[in-house]
């Protein structure tokens, strides 16, 4: 596969811009400047970029969404970060305090077969050190059982959508499952609740949610779904 390079600059722009807006919620100037530590004036030119290369929708004075090419670019960075600080404390045993910084700086160069080893390599993990959740990979499987199946990387080729885990759904929201992260036993586990490829998913923001557990509807069944099921269960937007 062929991965196209894009500046270090842009994919900060579109991880801050994912970290408070995957759902579509629009993120103003003012908090960009602030997560970035860049002046609001720098900010608005660099949204203005954004919007002619097709990553964002920009409204002036509002702030800025990500459009579909900028969210595929945003998840993946964000999954490359937080599958490194995960590697980084739990495996190289390093100082959280130091593990954020390390991840910014190594995110940028990790290539896509090297993230792919990572996340085998630390059993499909599901969110970061900071109870964050890690994206759905972009490779185009059903499951990372497939992922396990398919040895050579070369004839890997990319999902053509964008996911989010029901984690992650901050409205109102439809959509088919198209991926379900985990290994065997948490597979089998969601297979047991009849929750497979291809359901349609119902979720409603606010009524559907308690501690631990999201309520949703699938194939016209409510269920019960416990987090650590929900964060690796994607649903197509």
């Amino acid at each position: 596969m062929v991965e196209n390079k894009i500046s270090d600059n842009i994919e900060e722009y579109l991880e801050v811009l994912y970290r408070n807006g995957n759902n579509g919620e629009q993120v103003s100037t003012t908090q960009l400047s602030k997560e970035l530590g860049i002046a609001p004036g720098s900010v608005t030119q660099m949204l203005k970029k954004l919007e002619n290369l097709g990553y964002i929708a920009y409204t002036p004075y509002k702030g800025a969404t990500l459009t579909d090419e900028g969210m595929k670019i945003a998840q993946k960075i964000t999954r490359k970060h937080r599958i490194l600080e995960k590697f980084l404390i739990d495996v190289l045993k390093i100082k959280e305090e130091n593990v954020h910084e390390q991840a910014c700086e190594m995110e940028h160069t990790l290539s896509d077969e090297a993230e792919r080893a990572l996340c085998a390599m630390l059993n499909n993990p599901d969110v970061c050190p900071d109870d964050n959740i890690i994206p759905a990979c972009n490779f185009d499987f059903e499951s990372c059982k497939q992922c396990y199946s398919q040895k050579d990387f070369d004839q890997i080729f990319n999902r053509k959508f964008n996911l989010l885990s029901i984690s992650e759904l901050t409205s109102n929201t439809e959509g088919t499952i198209s991926f379900i992260r985990g290994n065997d036993e948490l597979l089998d586990d969601i297979a047991n609740e009849g929750i497979k490829v291809g359901s349609h998913l119902k979720y409603e923001f606010n009524n559907n949610r308690t501690s631990n557990h999201y309520l949703v509807t699938i194939d016209d069944k409510e269920l019960n779904i416990p987090i650590e099921m929900a964060n690796n269960i994607f649903i197509r937007v």
